[in-house]
């Protein structure tokens, strides 16, 4: 990109203030510092490893019909990269669902301290400092090397250990450096808004209940301390900083980062963190992108330009009231540990958690319905963010109607490569609306024309959203079945649109699942139950990201869908 100053009067203004939001964003360098989530990624000790159950197929399975590819996947939020809130260790704190964006995404430093730290080591501020430069309100995300332990990495030879080679699993989260309490007093003062690390945990393992489910390993590092742990870490005065001081101040905690962390060693970068927004839980999944400026732009201009930049977060909140898509397994949590002292005491909120997919917002990816098609992990990240528009055609449909490319066109220019959400409207009919209506949002949802699909493709759209249960019409699914009533007035409206019946205008071998089985294997895929602020967006270009978790085995998955105007 070519940058050239501009005079205002005698002035010179910022790139900033002539670059606007979706250049600014398309053209910096982003970076993924996620590690890949997968029935092979270990939990932490003692959780819940991640399951991965078909409970249905396209042919059909365990009910029969003409199906998807539907997983039922049980999980601990403390598997892959995740956040840790601040009611993990103080119940009366907030949810994950209650954070928003602005508190977790900003100014961050990456501390590469991974040629100093070795096992067990103890990480301190001056550590920090020494390296980069650190202002009030940072994030803070701490390179301490273990990442090269996680399960996707290649081995690390060791001579000393079994097998000439450093167990993985003890390496990432038994092993691993972490701070001391020192850290944590200057992170506070430091108003810190994030402490993210490239390993198990961003406390010391030996802080844990790792301490007492591995008392070999503890010897070690207290050993190499040197003196008595409870001595450096005095337990009363370490549990008031943790579960007390740290959430009642919004300090959370990041943990298990790895991806492209190496290639941004002692910089400082803007960190866009979008975990789910999760409203019963301490813990959530997030996928966690860290920008540069683009090419030829000084970072005072890119982060100035950063702090101007409002998010619209589009996020239907993640909870057991959610209702999910007909058939499916709501969402059930579990809370197999308490603050109060459960499983080895040192206790702290943590729950395991069981769902199907459809449910709040969600990606469908193309193995949803496309069996040679690519998971959602395998998926870069560039694909889930681009240039695209927000559609708004709520004042041109009602319910069951049909809505075609033309309405789409009518209200914004869609471009080749486009992003496309269409904002139908039937957002506040969504469950946490005070104009809920549960059964017009899932069932009597409008829906696209015969030709949108095709269009869609003759316009390349990258990926579509849409702001009610499915990007289907309802009665191209098992809905129709289902609901004959609903299925009669649809067919009504579409005689007296398009003067033809259902049969006549959507044949069955062609239409069934049209946006599922004609676009999924072109790479078109989309997000169901877009919600929240879509309510204030305008039909528009905008700049649109979907931070989905890099589910490795995973056909849909559940993401923080945002866009910025």
């Amino acid at each position: 990109m070519k940058i050239i100053p501009v005079i205002c009067g005698n002035n010179f203004l910022p790139l900033w203030c002539i670059m606007n939001t979706i250049e600014l964003l398309q053209n910096a360098n982003w970076y993924d510092l996620n590690m890949g989530c997968s029935i092979f990624t270990p939990p932490f000790p003692g959780e819940k490893a991640l399951e991965v159950h078909f409970f249905k197929r396209l042919t059909g399975a365990y009910g029969g019909g003409a199906g998807a590819n539907g997983q039922l996947i049980e999980w601990s939020n403390n598997t892959g990269t995740h956040l840790v809130g601040e009611r993990a260790f103080h119940s009366g704190m907030r949810s994950i669902a209650e954070i928003p964006l602005e508190e977790i995404c900003g100014e961050a430093v990456i501390v590469d301290l991974s040629a100093e730290l070795t096992h067990y080591d103890l990480i301190t501020p001056d550590m920090i400092t020494t390296k980069v430069a650190i202002k009030k309100g940072d994030i803070l995300i701490i390179n301490t090397g273990y990442h090269k332990h996680g399960w996707d990495q290649p081995d690390v030879p060791n001579s000393a250990m079994q097998g000439g080679i450093e167990n993985k699993e003890f390496g990432f989260y038994v092993r691993h450096p972490g701070p001391t309490l020192e850290l944590y007093e200057w992170a506070l003062e430091m108003e810190l808004k994030l402490i993210g690390v490239d390993c198990g945990s961003a406390e010391h393992p030996m802080n844990t209940n790792i301490r007492y489910m591995h008392a070999r390993e503890f010897e070690k590092a207290e050993a190499k301390l040197g003196t008595a742990w409870d001595e450096k870490f005095p337990p009363d005065k370490y549990y008031d900083m943790t579960h007390r001081q740290m959430p009642k101040a919004g300090l959370r905690l990041l943990e298990s980062l790895g991806g492209q962390i190496d290639a941004l060693s002692n910089q400082r970068v803007w960190l866009m963190v979008g975990p789910i927004p999760f409203m019963e839980v301490e813990s959530a999944w997030c996928r966690v992108m860290a920008l540069t400026p683009p090419d030829g732009m000084s970072d005072d201009d890119f982060f100035a330009a950063m702090h101007t930049i409002d998010p619209l977060d589009m996020t239907l909140p993640f909870s057991v009231q959610t209702p999910q898509w007909a058939n499916y397994e709501p969402l059930t949590v579990t809370y197999t540990k308490r603050v109060g002292g459960q499983y080895f005491g040192m206790g702290r909120n943590n729950a395991h958690c069981r769902a199907s997919f459809h449910l709040a917002t969600h990606m469908d990816g193309e193995v949803h319905f496309h069996a040679a098609g690519r998971t959602i992990g395998q998926m870069p990240f560039d694909y889930w963010r681009g240039t695209g528009v927000i559609a708004d055609i709520s004042a041109l449909v009602s319910d069951t109607s049909v809505y075609t490319p033309a309405m789409i066109e009518s209200v914004v220019d869609v471009q080749q490569g486009d992003i496309l959400l269409v904002k139908t409207g039937w957002y506040k009919y969504g469950w946490n609306s005070p104009d809920s209506d549960e059964f017009r949002y899932m069932i009597r949802h409008p829906g696209p024309s015969p030709d949108f699909a095709e269009w869609c493709i003759e316009k390349e759209i990258k990926w579509l959203g849409v702001d009610c249960v499915a990007m289907e019409h309802p009665m191209n699914t098992i809905q129709r079945q289902w609901h004959p009533k609903t299925f009669e007035e649809a067919n009504q409206k579409l005689v007296e649109q398009f003067g033809a019946d259902w049969d006549t205008i959507y044949p069955l071998d062609k239409y069934y699942q049209d946006m599922h089985l004609n676009l999924f294997p072109k790479g078109i895929v989309h997000v169901e139950n877009i919600g929240g602020a879509i309510a204030e967006a305008a039909s528009g270009r905008y700049f649109i990201a979907a931070f989905v978790q890099k589910g490795t085995e995973l056909a849909s998955c559940w993401l923080r869908m945002v866009a910025f105007k």
